[in-house]
């Protein structure tokens, strides 16, 4: 067993290759290994590696979903995070609570949702809501609280998955950059960048941002690329700004989601690579598209940074509206912002994508894993060669 940089060629075949050591891809490769399959987990750098989707300790768990499916689908992978945090013998999510609100944000819809699926919730009137959180949002509007959501820390996730894996014998072999991947026999040749090859009985594809550039050499046939969705990969901007006061361990800052004319904003309680001393607050798909992953430069616009600002100033009120800390990350959105997980002769495509994939960490690789080994179907919205 190997679990870290792999120089040489790997000619012992598996019965599964996983490419993409993100967080869709090690759940994916712990739910195979925990079921007794011999798994490769196959990356270019190193699982949470700040070039992906899947580093930093701070992303918002949330249920407001318009869209029962996935309110249902968190509810379900609810076991599958107590059987985690077990595993890892420490929390992965602090919870918070979440507020939705702004005027384009229909909070009473999503309240409907809430109330068909049975997650605790209150709608409160713009009064009510500027009575219980004015000193820290001003957002005059409906707002709707659930207190179930929270922040989780999506590195440690990665981790404890990644930890999960090894034990039942997956091999994680990191600079392991996969460039394509080819029919052998009943079986597949996973070729990398640098020549080394892997024999695999099946491979699944969760590359994140690098998708886009892969899915030409994965051999697979039109009819089935062809109906994938268009793939769009953002490098995102992301700003810590100081709290005010500090917050109450008993009373947390909440996580929020505020949608106004032109502009969605979401905002959480920043981790300990931001020194917990702040608010993480990002515009959804603000920044700019990308062809894939390879493109980034980490770069943020001063455009961009005083747009962030001026909201801080604006709605933040408990907040300082200078930003002490930022970062930029990826987010692989697809046109309706649904997940891709879907499968043809024996290569299986996974991306969690549209920057909502990180809650769903456990029912991710549970999907994904049964759709691979045909023990079970997913929703047939995520199966776009339906």
């Amino acid at each position: 067993m190997n679990n870290g940089h792999d120089t040489t060629a790997t000619s012992d075949a598996v019965d599964y290759a996983v490419i993409g050591a993100g967080i869709a891809g090690v759940s994916t490769a712990w739910r195979l290994a925990q079921a007794g399959h011999r798994v490769a987990l196959l990356d270019r750098d190193e699982p949470a590696n700040s070039a992906g989707s899947s580093h930093g300790s701070a992303r918002i768990l949330r249920y407001g979903y318009p869209d029962p499916l996935y309110a249902r689908l968190l509810a379900e992978a609810e076991a599958g995070w107590s059987e985690l945090e077990a595993a890892h013998g420490a929390p992965l999510i602090t919870r918070t609570g979440c507020i939705d609100a702004g005027e384009a944000h229909d909070t009473r819809r999503l309240a409907g949702v809430f109330a068909e699926t049975g997650v605790e919730h209150t709608l409160h009137s713009p009064e009510e809501a500027a009575a219980r959180f004015g000193g820290r949002f001003a957002f005059g509007t409906e707002a709707l609280w659930h207190r179930r959501a929270g922040v989780l820390d999506a590195e440690a996730t990665v981790n404890a998955m990644v930890r999960a894996a090894v034990v039942h014998s997956a091999n994680l072999l990191t600079g392991w950059e996969a460039a394509s991947v080819t029919r052998r026999g009943a079986g597949y040749l996973v070729t990398a960048a640098d020549g080394r090859k892997l024999s695999a009985g099946r491979v699944v594809v969760a590359a994140g941002g690098w998708l886009p550039g892969l899915l030409g050499g994965l051999g697979l046939p039109t009819s089935f690329t062809g109906a994938l969705p268009a793939f769009e990969v953002r490098q995102e901007s992301a700003f810590h700004f100081p709290y005010r006061e500090a917050p109450d361990p008993a009373d947390p800052w909440p996580t929020s989601i505020h949608m106004i004319e032109g502009m969605t904003v979401y905002t959480l309680p920043g981790g300990r690579d931001a020194g917990h001393r702040g608010q993480k607050v990002a515009e959804f798909n603000g920044g700019p598209v990308i062809p894939d992953a390879s493109a980034q430069d980490g770069r943020i616009s001063e455009a961009r940074r005083a747009r962030i600002v001026d909201y801080v100033g604006t709605y933040l009120p408990g907040l300082v509206p200078e930003p002490y800390a930022e970062t930029t990350c990826l987010f692989t959105n697809t046109p309706d912002e649904d997940f891709v997980i879907d499968t043809c002769e024996g290569i299986t495509v996974v991306s969690a994508c549209s920057g909502h994939g990180a809650k769903f960490a456990p029912m991710l690789g549970t999907l994904a894993a049964g759709l691979a080994t045909g023990e079970r179907d997913v929703p047939a919205q995520f199966r776009p060669s339906r």
